[in-house]
Formats: structure tokens, sequence, C-alpha cells
């Protein structure tokens, strides 16, 4: 067996024996089965740990190290295994610039994964509306993607570095050059602040209804260049941040009631017994419905064909349709309570009296 070995020794295959081609693979061998069970080890000890725990913390670790793929062990373990041997310089420089990246690569993408993960889970774990969850949902959307392009922006740094490439001296000069880019891109970098006020300020959030001049809808997504609404006639509205922040925006999603404010006119041959009637069968007729609250009616102005009520009452409700169908049975409850009563509503006429 000595004699074996010591001819391996001897027997040269380029500028390397056998017996380092034989230690180079079971470098490789043995770095692949030691990293897969090792993560087979870790895994198991973190299942027993997220078994004690309530978190899910630990879930997401463990989901990051279940993406850890073979590929990756075979290039590290092609790497450590490389070095024990002579090889020509492009070779070890290849080698050692695909391990570089490909090690870059899966760091940046394990922790992009875990990030995304720990934001999911702090959504699920939040109290609240699914209003408060989704304009969450937003917020640490977009700190994930500023996080994210973070940790690639490192990870590229230090790519460089490895490679001898002087990165302060680049970081200088992308400093420069990024001074010029902003200006450049200075309405980009506009509707990019403006989307972070909204977030913060929470002026509106996904689902509220609102007005911007005489464009209005529902708010789907706010991203970090526009927002998206879907309009009543179910179009596609898209709005920039920065102009979102620069107008009067009107929120109907807020609101805990509506009011309603209209006028009704009445003929001048109404008798005054019957107009002093009016506030009370309006004040009736409001009351009779569950989600409306009566607040006042009143015998405001001689008008030039008619005599008008200013009636004013609130529907408890948020949703624009209930209250478009409140104001639809208060409108015909008073055309029934009128025609009843014999109460007639005026209409623009005009009385032209000729003479001798």
């Amino acid at each position: 067996m000595l004699t074996i070995l010591e001819n391996m020794r001897l027997m040269v295959i380029g500028h390397n024996t056998a017996y380092d081609y034989l230690l180079a693979v079971g470098i490789f061998l043995g770095v692949i089965v030691g990293l897969k069970l090792i993560q087979t080890l870790v895994l198991i000890h973190l299942r027993r740990l997220a078994k004690k725990t309530k978190i899910q913390v630990d879930d997401a670790i463990i989901e990051v190290f279940e993406r850890i793929k073979p590929p990756f062990y075979v290039l590290f373990a092609l790497y450590l295994a490389t070095r024990t041997l002579t090889l020509p310089p492009i070779i070890e420089t290849v080698v050692g610039l695909a391990f570089g990246i490909v090690l870059a690569v899966e760091i940046a993408i394990a922790i992009g994964r875990l990030i995304d993960r720990l934001l999911e889970i702090r959504v699920k774990e939040t109290d609240g509306s699914e209003n408060d969850k989704a304009q969450l949902s937003s917020v640490l959307q977009t700190i994930g993607r500023i996080a994210k392009a973070l940790v690639w922006i490192v990870a590229a740094l230090m790519l460089l570095a490895n490679l001898g490439v002087n990165v302060t001296s680049l970081v200088a000069s992308l400093g420069i050059g990024g001074i010029a880019i902003a200006l450049a891109l200075q309405n980009v970098l506009g509707d990019l602040f403006s989307s972070v006020s909204i977030l913060i300020d929470k002026p509106f959030v996904v689902g509220d209804l609102i007005m911007i001049g005489e464009h209005s809808g529902k708010i789907e997504r706010i991203g970090l260049k526009s927002t998206r609404l879907r309009t009543p006639l179910g179009e596609e509205l898209i709005i920039s941040n920065r102009e979102l922040t620069n107008v009067r925006v009107q929120n109907f999603g807020r609101l805990q009631r509506r009011r309603a404010l209209f006028t009704l006119g009445v003929t001048y041959n109404t008798s005054s017994e019957k107009l002093r009637r009016i506030p009370e069968m309006m004040r009736k007729i409001i009351a009779a419905e569950t989600t409306a609250e009566y607040d006042r009616c009143h015998f405001v102005r001689y008008n030039d064909s008619s005599l008008d009520f200013e009636i004013a009452f609130y529907a408890n409700t948020s949703d624009y349709n209930e209250y478009l169908d409140l104001l639809q049975n208060v409108n015909l409850a008073v055309y029934d309570v009128f025609a009843a009563e014999g109460i007639k509503f005026a209409f623009p006429t005009r009385t032209v009296v000729m003479e001798k």
C-alpha cells in the first residue's frame, strides 16, 4: 500500500502528481457530502426549535436554508479542490471568478428571500382591518425593494473588491456620476420621494375611494412612481405620485357617514297649513329609514316659481351605493306622501297678464 502511494507521489501528470489529483477528488466529494450533511443537521435542529416557538421568524430562516441547492455545493467543492492543484493561471482565475459570482448571488438571493418572508410574516401578524394591512403591505414592499437593492449593491461591491478593483475610487466616481443621474432623473426621483411621503403620511390607502379634480376611483395600488385607480367606469387611471402630493385630494374612503342636503320646491298655491306640516312629514319619512338620521327641514326662501324647503339628513354608511339607495328611498317616499297630501312640486312657470 505504501508502495502504491509512493508511486502516485512520483507519477506526475501536468504539474501535479496522481496523489494530488486523488486528494482533490477526495476533497471535492467530501465537501459535497459534508455540506449536505451540515445542511440536514442544521434543518433538523431548526425544525425542533421552531416547534417550541410561536414566532414565524425561525420558519423563514428554515425556508432560506432549504433553498440552498446542490449546484452551489458542487461549485464550492470544486473551488476548494482546485486549491490543492497547480493549474494554469487562466483556469484558477475562471474557477475563482465563477465561485465569487455564485457565492455573491447566492447570498444576495438568500437575504432577499429572507427579507420578503419576514415582511410577509409582519403583515400577517398585524391586527387591523384589511385596509390597514393593505397599507402596511404597500409600505413594507417599498422598504423591501430598497433593502434588496442595497443588498445587491453591497454584493456587487464585495465581488469587485475580491477581483482587485479599487472599490473606494469606484464609489467616489459613482457619487459624482450619481449627481448627474439624479439631475437627469429628477422627475423619477420626485415621484419616488412622493411615494414615500404618501406611505408615511397615509392620506389614503389601498381600497379608498378618492377624487382628484374631475377624476375619481378606488385605489388599487400605490407604487414607487405612480398610483393606480379604478374608476367607476372600470378603466384604470394612473397618476404620478408627485402629482398626487401637489393637488387637493378628496378621500371618501374614511367617511363614517354621509350628509345629504337638498332643496324641495312646492307651488305657491300650497296652503299655509300644509307648508307648516312639511318639516314634520320630512322628519317621519327620514326616520322610517334605519340607516338615516334626520337633521333639519326649513322653509328657506320664496323663489321665482316655488316655495323652497331645505332638507338635511345623514346616511350612516360610508358605502356610496348604499347612500344612493337611501337617497332614492327618501325621494320616492317624499313623492308618495306629497301626492297623498295634494302637495304639488313646483317647476319654472311664467304668468302672462294681458291688459287692454
